[in-house]
């Protein structure tokens, strides 16, 4: 099975007349040594579904499908999504794709379920799109994911660190992430003036029910709305003018900043609520 290469992917561009969406963040991957590189982050197996967001012209795809497993891609652009499955037969005839034409940002239920994400998240709403895939499907065990160099940082990051905040702590409610790599702009078609990363996440047991995981990123967002007060300000708008005490009898120091604090402290918070 052959992977699309930059002269192809400018091909299949001009055939559907499409000019990259800086909106729709289109930037398409023209190396399919990259693209193998980024699959090879995950364990699949047979027994698995792989899930795809924004697979643009296949690329990525056509890498993916190369594991043998059935495989569903989410793509918002309709001249794209009617594309991929053409292009997939002309690689890779038989294989098992599903494509859905919708926004990743509202998909709350799929065909099957899957266990496995590789994608090239769209930079302007990767965040958004990682969270409520991280909501809405449980039975995602483990997924690399493409995201401007910026953002794969802040998920990533560790308290403490300046790029910890918001996007570190909600992610981290349903699984453990980390770097898993740079990625040049040159493998992209457009070239984008940012830089790009892997991030690579593994879930693990729930920390709470739908009910608490409220309580907790109502207390994320209290702390980092005002990032430089210390959590007995700032979370005073959740926990009312006895903040402090309720901190206190969490075992939390009570003048520290939102950025300080790990999930399980916030975790402690929110119990005493």
């Amino acid at each position: 099975m052959s992977l699309l290469g930059a002269t192809e992917i400018r091909e299949l561009a001009a055939k559907l007349e499409l000019n990259p969406s800086k909106g729709l963040g289109q930037n398409f991957v023209i190396d399919g040594n990259v693209c193998q590189r980024i699959v090879r982050q995950v364990q699949i197996t047979s027994e698995d579904v792989a899930l795809e967001i924004g697979p643009g012209l296949g690329s990525l795809t056509l890498a993916i499908l190369e594991t043998g497993t059935p495989l569903i891609a989410i793509e918002i652009d309709d001249r794209l999504a009617k594309q991929l499955p053409i292009t997939v037969e002309a690689h890779n005839p038989g294989a098992d794709l599903i494509v859905i034409n919708k926004d990743a940002l509202v998909i709350s239920e799929l065909p099957r379920n899957p266990t496995v994400l590789v994608a090239n998240l769209p930079y302007n709403v990767s965040v958004p799109v990682l969270l409520n895939l991280l909501e809405r499907f449980p039975s995602l065990r483990e997924g690399v994911v493409m995201v401007q160099a910026e953002v794969a940082d802040r998920l990533a990051a560790k308290p403490g660190n300046k790029d910890y905040g918001v996007p570190s702590l909600k992610s981290a409610w349903w699984a453990d992430l980390e770097l898993a790599g740079n990625i040049a702009r040159s493998i992209f078609w457009p070239v984008p003036n940012v830089d790009s990363k892997l991030v690579y996440f593994k879930r693990h047991s729930p920390l709470g029910d739908e009910d608490f995981r409220h309580k907790v990123f109502a207390l994320i967002d209290a702390a980092f709305s005002q990032r430089r007060k210390m959590i007995r300000s700032a979370m005073s708008s959740v926990l009312g003018e006895n903040s402090e005490s309720i901190i206190k009898n969490a075992g939390i120091d009570p003048t520290l900043r939102g950025e300080a604090l790990d999930i399980s402290a916030y975790i402690a918070i929110a119990k005493q609520i």
